[in-house]
């Protein structure tokens, strides 16, 4: 999430060095879908924990203290525990906190034969309507449902989806799909799962992308984001370790790098079609510097603000980590954690966990900016191609609200 820049707060933040803070509460890894993609399905033999609501609120009141901006609650599916979720999301709303999201798997919208299903859904989004949640996304993995349903196990939750958004409209919530990128987002059998053409490659990727922004759109989506792939082995990344159960070793997900090179290039060049369309969260500059990064320019991209500014706790341990993946790397609790006094530098590179590399890249350039204004000023820290995408996401951004979730999408 990356909060409005031209913000007196925010801009002091960014003078210092340091950029506006968010951390991403894993409330639960228990989840009800069978995801083949996520190691946290319900067919894993995990042992199933949630965070103690005493302990999120003491998480939330600290966040607040240090003037977090972004708060994130995931899972697994944290709406298994709905009425303890909303909860939470109001006691973030009291203290105060801007940026608050969430999300889900669907599984509340399958069912739609039944008789109270529409009162249902009014409750649901009313009740999430008198909180300041700030946006809320719902997890779609391909533009064909029949495979979207099989994936996760979840059978009519396209269709209740369908039915829910305009319920949702009414309430004033506009909810985001939410892309994990996979071999299946076009469908079955329309990625190939060795790459032996990069051109054949690149258009499936596009094709894809295209189908699903379709998609969505017709659904009645105002808002769509795109989670890079979650997976390790197959771009080099096989040594870390992982406390964040969405990842995993699927041949779904798991890509070379140069594989990632053209699905990244597919989607960057896929978006600007779509921008006046619906609002597409995924910044070109962030996908362009992850190119270049995997073609083989390792300093080209800013590193990760992770363990920094950004920050994930674990559901089954409850202790601070830099990111989901770093799981070697414990930060203690985060109640006692002073973000302000933290003094490392940013340097990891090791994953596409877009929540964080996102901002990092497109606020890392501000800070790198203000902090080398010679090179700025002679060109010398990017090259032109760089700076266009920067400045045209940033002007998206601004065009876009910086994605409030809360309101409608502009036409003009």
């Amino acid at each position: 999430m990356i909060p409005k820049i031209a913000n007196s707060s925010n801009i002091r933040t960014i003078l210092k060095g340091r950029i506006p803070g968010q951390v991403i509460i894993q409330y639960t890894n228990s989840c009800n879908a069978t995801c083949p993609q996520c190691s946290m399905r319900k067919t894993e033999p995990l042992n199933r924990v949630k965070l103690e609501e005493t302990e999120v609120r003491k998480i939330i009141e600290s966040a607040a203290r240090q003037k977090i901006q972004a708060l994130s609650f995931t899972g697994g599916e944290p709406f298994l525990y709905q009425e303890q979720l909303i909860s939470l999301i109001q006691y973030a709303s009291d203290l105060g906190i801007p940026y608050i999201r969430t999300g889900t798997n669907g599984f509340m919208f399958a069912n739609t034969e039944s008789n109270n299903y529409v009162d249902k859904i009014e409750r649901f989004a009313e009740r999430l309507s008198r909180t300041n949640l700030r946006n809320f996304w719902i997890s779609i993995d391909s533009s064909d449902p029949k495979t979207h349903e099989e994936m996760r196990g979840l059978k009519g939750v396209i269709s209740g989806i369908e039915k829910a958004l305009p319920i949702f409209h009414q309430y004033g919530i506009y909810p985001a799909a939410n892309l994990g990128i996979n071999r299946y987002t076009g469908g079955k059998d329309k990625i190939p799962y060795a790459m032996a053409d990069k051109d054949e490659f690149y258009d499936a990727f596009k094709t894809a992308f295209e189908g699903f922004y379709e998609f969505v759109i017709n659904l009645g989506f105002t808002m769509v984001n795109a989670c890079y792939p979650m997976s390790f082995g197959g771009d080099g990344s096989s040594s870390m370790k992982a406390v964040y159960g969405a990842v995993s070793d699927s041949d779904l997900i798991t890509f070379t790098k140069e594989e990632k090179i053209q699905l990244f290039r597919a989607l960057m060049d896929t978006i600007p079609t779509y921008r006046s369309k619906i609002r597409i969260f995924t910044p070109l500059v962030s996908l362009y510097s992850l190119i270049q990064q995997f073609g083989g320019k390792d300093n080209f991209s800013y590193p990760c603000r992770g363990g920094i500014d950004f920050f994930y706790i674990n559901a089954k341990d409850g202790n601070t980590y830099p990111c989901g993946y770093r799981g070697d790397e414990t930060m203690g609790k985060f109640i006692d954690l002073d973000v302000a006094a933290l003094r490392s530098k940013p340097f990891c590179k090791a994953c596409d966990w877009e929540c964080f590399r996102d901002p990092s890249e497109l606020i890392g350039y501000v800070i790198h900016s203000l902090h080398n204004p010679i090179r700025y000023l002679t060109n010398g820290s990017k090259d032109s191609l760089y700076r266009h995408l920067w400045k045209e996401d940033i002007k998206y951004y601004e065009l876009c609200e910086y994605f409030d979730g809360r309101k409608a999408m502009k036409t003009t």
